[in-house]
């Protein structure tokens, strides 16, 4: 099943600030993180240098995409953690997978 939306987390290179957000295109999208953290630094990922991508879930409809950036975004760190590591235990960055 191909999904057109997806939710997303990155991380800076010693992953410590977490940076949550929503797309059509996760290539496209970490392109740009990376370009701002290296350029302009005008965004919140940009300016804690988050384009490493440790976690995301596809949707086929971005309202639930949408709905689920904003419950995860509510979520404590400790949470958020937890879901990561249900994902990719050793935080393994994988902008290559999703190219």
């Amino acid at each position: 099943m191909l999904h057109s939306f997806f939710v997303y987390i990155v991380t800076n290179e010693n992953k410590t600030t977490l940076y949550i957000g929503v797309t059509n295109n996760i290539q496209r999208r970490l392109s740009q993180h990376y370009f701002d953290s290296k350029n302009q630094k005008i965004s919140f990922a940009g300016k804690y240098n988050c384009y490493h991508l440790i976690y995301y879930e596809g949707f086929e409809s971005i309202k639930t995409a949408i709905l689920r950036e904003k419950e995860l975004k509510k979520w404590r760190r400790e949470k958020k953690d937890n879901l990561i590591n249900s994902f990719n235990p050793d935080w393994e960055f994988l902008n290559q997978e999703v190219i």
